[in-house]
């Protein structure tokens, strides 16, 4: 693992991040003065330059927030901790303007400090994986007639700034355009910033999306820059844009209108200069019709919109795609690639990949991992693939979306609400096979990097539970509420959180 560079002319401060930090794994190096960090970083001994460098803002020899500057024209991506007295708030907080991660006050809690680095730790790693991707992975595969629509369009919009919202099912490679669309557009110096609108709590999606100042809720006690501004000059990604809160959707529509945005607790205006790309799995257009979007920000983002076909509408490029994860994900795991026979590649081309590509991608990384030989059989297959028969395209069992239920012809799948994937109930109830779909979908989850599988999979499960049990007393919810054995009072507020009524 990559060090982690502190900066101060005091030793003491210095013994004590490195003790603490070698106490949890975490390898450093320490410099007394900002000329020792960039010859360091000039001298090409650290090819691997720091994880995270954690700078005093005051020291002989120069200040922290020149060397901030400096730091980030080599290393743009480099999270910066500067630590400063309480003297120096105003200039620490001028930092965050240079891209500072994050500043820390002395004197600080140790427990915090440590806390603080390695979640800049957790931030550079993701960046690199990121960069990673982008540098090393083909940006997108597919010779169907879909797809190459898909690349025409992207290749149409290379010099134009336009807002573009991009549709198709989950899994259909979404952030993959968007990443395209970011590096083929004027605007590829800049950052390209994601965020999943659905992944975050109501209450945390303000401060993320527009940043806070100090002070602005209990637990604020620093100011922070939102996703907004860390993409200044570049691409902000908003993904399941349908599902963003009412209110904040009045918020995005101003940035759009006007070009300006305040930080929750702020009262002076920033200007933002960012390309906005939204994407949804949703039917916006019914979403509006409903009163859960606004119309006038669908009209706003909607002013290019491309759609990414599902994967069953690009049978073609299974093949080719299957291939190609096969060998990332044996470069991912140092081992030899694996071969696929035609048999296997014909059997997958007949399942009905309700995950669409990323699903095809998690399928390939459990084949590299599962399959006992080098060549893939279709026996060698995952249980969910070898359940569909070869004459129909059947989502498999715990994989069933809404829009596929009318495809299972031996299951009975309760009515469902749009968006959540349920397991359907076997006829025969054969034992397991809710339980195979279960961890077939949590391990897809999991594989994707998603970090709230806990609460995602709990609201499926309690929303089928729910909906079978109300199918089975024809609406009536008290009677409901005793066949599951739960209280009244508790069916309601589930039905409500769930979004069931």
């Amino acid at each position: 693992m990559k060090p982690i560079w502190i900066v101060d002319d005091d030793q003491s401060i210095r013994f004590v991040l490195e003790k603490a930090l070698l106490r949890e794994d975490l390898p450093t190096r320490s410099f007394t003065n900002p000329r020792e960090v960039l010859q360091a970083l000039d001298s090409g001994e650290d090819d691997d330059c720091p994880q995270v460098l954690v700078s005093d803002i005051r020291m002989p020899g120069g200040s922290g927030l020149e060397l901030l500057t400096k730091v980030k024209e080599k290393h743009p991506g480099l999270p910066v901790i500067i630590m400063t007295a309480f003297s120096d708030l105003d200039s620490a907080v001028s930092a965050f303007q240079g891209g500072a991660f994050e500043y820390l006050p002395k004197p600080f809690d140790l427990p915090k400090a440590v806390e603080l680095i390695r979640r800049a730790v957790e931030e550079s790693q993701r960046e690199e994986v990121a960069e990673e991707r982008m540098v090393a992975a083909p940006e997108m595969l597919g010779q169907a007639s879909a797809m190459q629509d898909v690349f025409r369009a992207i290749g149409r919009l290379s010099q134009s700034n336009v807002t573009v919202m991009i549709t198709g099912e989950s899994g259909t490679g979404k952030e993959l355009v968007a990443r395209a669309l970011h590096k083929h557009s004027p605007r590829a110096g800049g950052p390209f910033v994601a965020i999943n609108t659905a992944a975050i709590p109501k209450d945390l999606l303000e401060s993320e999306l527009f940043g806070h100042e100090r002070g602005a809720f209990t637990g604020a006690q620093t100011m922070r820059r939102g996703r907004f501004e860390q993409a200044e000059g570049g691409t902000l990604f908003l993904d399941e844009i349908g599902d963003m809160p009412f209110d904040l959707q009045t918020r995005l529509l101003r940035v759009l209108s006007d070009g300006h945005f305040y930080r929750v607790g702020g009262h002076n205006a920033v200007k933002a200069n960012v390309r906005v790309i939204a994407a949804t799995h949703q039917d916006l257009e019914q979403r509006v019709k409903e009163g859960a979007f606004r119309e006038d920000l669908f009209h706003r983002l909607n002013v290019i919109r491309l759609r990414l076909p599902a994967l069953r509408e690009r049978i073609e490029d299974i093949t080719m795609l299957a291939r190609h994860f096969l060998q990332v994900s044996a470069k991912q795991l140092g081992v030899e690639p694996k071969r696929i026979s035609d048999a296997a590649l014909v059997r997958l081309s007949t399942f009905g990949f309700p995950g669409n590509v990323r699903q095809l991608e998690n399928i390939c990384h459990w084949l590299t991992v599962m399959a006992p030989a080098q060549v893939i059989e279709p026996k060698d297959l995952p249980p969910e693939v070898m359940q569909v028969t070869s004459d129909a395209h059947v989502a498999p069992r715990g994989a069933l979306s809404a829009n596929d239920s009318a495809a299972a012809s031996a299951t009975e799948v309760a009515p469902q609400p749009a968006g959540v994937s349920v397991a359907p109930v076997p006829v025969n109830g054969s034992a397991g096979s809710w339980e195979s779909g279960l961890e077939a979908e949590a391990l897809e989850l999991l594989v994707s990097g998603r970090h709230d599988v806990w609460e995602e999979l709990t609201k499926r499960f309690e929303s089928k539970l729910i909906l079978t049990a109300l199918a089975n007393t024809r609406g009536r919810r008290i009677e409901a509420a005793q066949k599951l054995g739960i209280g009244r009072n508790t069916i309601t507020r589930k039905i409500q959180e769930l979004g069931l009524e």
